[in-house]
């Protein structure tokens, strides 16, 4: 008798693709006033992501912190977000989960279109979130986080210009 054991996945052509748009980067940008709740300010930003891989290359792992500024440069908070994302075989897609230092704990469905990452929550929560990382060169990326509320259209919230970490 013959016993057949599923064995781990590998790592496959997805997960290259994938890794393309996480690199460790720095970036600086502008969160739009109101879109962290109403009234909030405007804010600039500056914040650093840094990755790894693990389950031999099946997941890729970030690490991400943010200091958020009034106009005037007064420090307003520490944003930090914890971040798996990987290739979903079964839905033949992208996945992603995302935690961050205010509770908030989302589940993400992406897609790769030559040079632009999207990622949206999975399913039809009242607030939607779409992320976007589009390569402009080697060194550089612009990341883009846009919310949906009640089915709307997608708003920006913050926009980064991100290089690259040597």
């Amino acid at each position: 008798m013959t016993i057949s054991i599923p064995q781990p996945l590998h790592a496959g052509q997805e997960m290259t693709r994938l890794a393309r748009f996480h690199r460790d980067v720095r970036w600086t940008g502008t969160i739009r006033a109101g879109a962290v709740g109403p009234g909030s300010p405007a804010m600039t930003a500056t914040g650093e992501g840094r990755h790894h891989t693990i389950q031999n290359g099946l997941w890729i792992v970030g690490e991400y912190q943010q200091d958020q500024y009034l106009p005037d440069g007064s420090f307003v908070l520490r944003w930090q977000l914890h971040w798996v994302a990987g290739w979903d075989p079964q839905a033949g897609e992208y996945r992603a989960s995302v935690a961050d230092n205010y509770g908030h704990l989302e589940l993400l469905a992406g897609h790769i279109e030559g040079h632009l990452l999207t990622f949206r929550s999975i399913g039809r929560p009242r607030l939607r979130t779409q992320l976007l990382w589009h390569i402009v060169d080697d060194e550089t990326m612009i990341w883009r986080n846009e919310v949906s509320v009640d089915g709307g259209s997608f708003e920006l919230v913050e926009r980064y210009v991100c290089t690259t970490i040597s």
